[in-house]
């Protein structure tokens, strides 16, 4: 038989603990959504732009493509560096920008590899950063220790893409994948533990909002770098 319920015999503390427990899982909800809907407007925008020789003609045709390609990197920066000066609605446009321009940029992706393979990667990544996000997620083991080897990881990455704009060595090309793969792998886990300590449950609605899209953010780009890295290993491109 029944009694009621389970929360009128807690403790005031175990009260406190659940109804943070709940807090943070809404939390938690929040960015995981904010993410899916960034990474979907970048789907559409990005097969939009594919579908249309006319739009890629002006984006990857003309100088317009440095743009492209380099205001999504100068925008996450802006986003990362600027969010506590901004109001949350205006973080969030920044986010949906953010996106939308990622979209564009990745419209080439769809010239080089073909949609099956797009799609196998896709849901490749999508299964594999559950996994390490969940376990960043529930591990009870302290990832700080990851940040700063995982942080030098990606100044190198960076590094070594560039000096490979100049090399073309698909050997070099190879290593980066691999490392890249790697590193956001461990991104994924470390930065899903790193939002999760962000959460406070006495935070007022506009901090709460501003903090879900600084996670919102740190969790779409892992994704969309561990995407672009294995699809070097399991895209199939159009020439072959």
């Amino acid at each position: 038989m029944a009694f009621g319920s389970d929360r009128k015999y807690m403790t005031p503390a175990q009260a406190d603990a659940a109804q943070i427990d709940v807090g943070l899982r809404q939390y938690m909800l929040r960015v995981y959504n904010m993410m899916a809907l960034g990474l979907a407007l970048t789907g559409g925008v990005a097969l939009l732009v594919a579908s249309s020789p006319s739009a890629l003609q002006m984006i990857f045709g003309t100088p317009l493509k440095w743009v492209v390609m380099l205001a999504p990197v100068g925008l996450a920066f802006f986003l990362s560096m600027r969010i506590h000066a901004m109001k949350a609605s205006t973080a969030q446009g920044v986010f949906w920008l953010y996106a939308a321009l990622m979209g564009a940029s990745l419209a080439s992706v769809f010239i080089v590899f073909t949609g099956a393979s797009i799609a196998r990667t896709f849901f490749v990544t999508a299964a594999a950063f559950a996994g390490l996000s969940l376990w960043g997620y529930t591990t009870k083991r302290s990832l700080s220790g990851m940040g700063t080897f995982l942080f030098m990881g990606t100044i190198g990455l960076l590094i070594a893409s560039v000096v490979n704009i100049f090399l073309a060595s698909s050997m070099l090309q190879f290593v980066i994948s691999a490392a890249g793969v790697l590193i956001f792998a461990g991104l994924t886990a470390y930065d899903t533990q790193k939002i999760k300590e962000m959460y406070f449950e006495l935070d007022d609605s506009e901090t709460a909002s501003k903090k879900a899209v600084f996670g919102a953010l740190s969790l779409y780009m892992d994704f969309i770098m561990l995407f672009q890295f294995l699809l070097h290993f399991m895209g199939v491109r159009n020439d072959e």
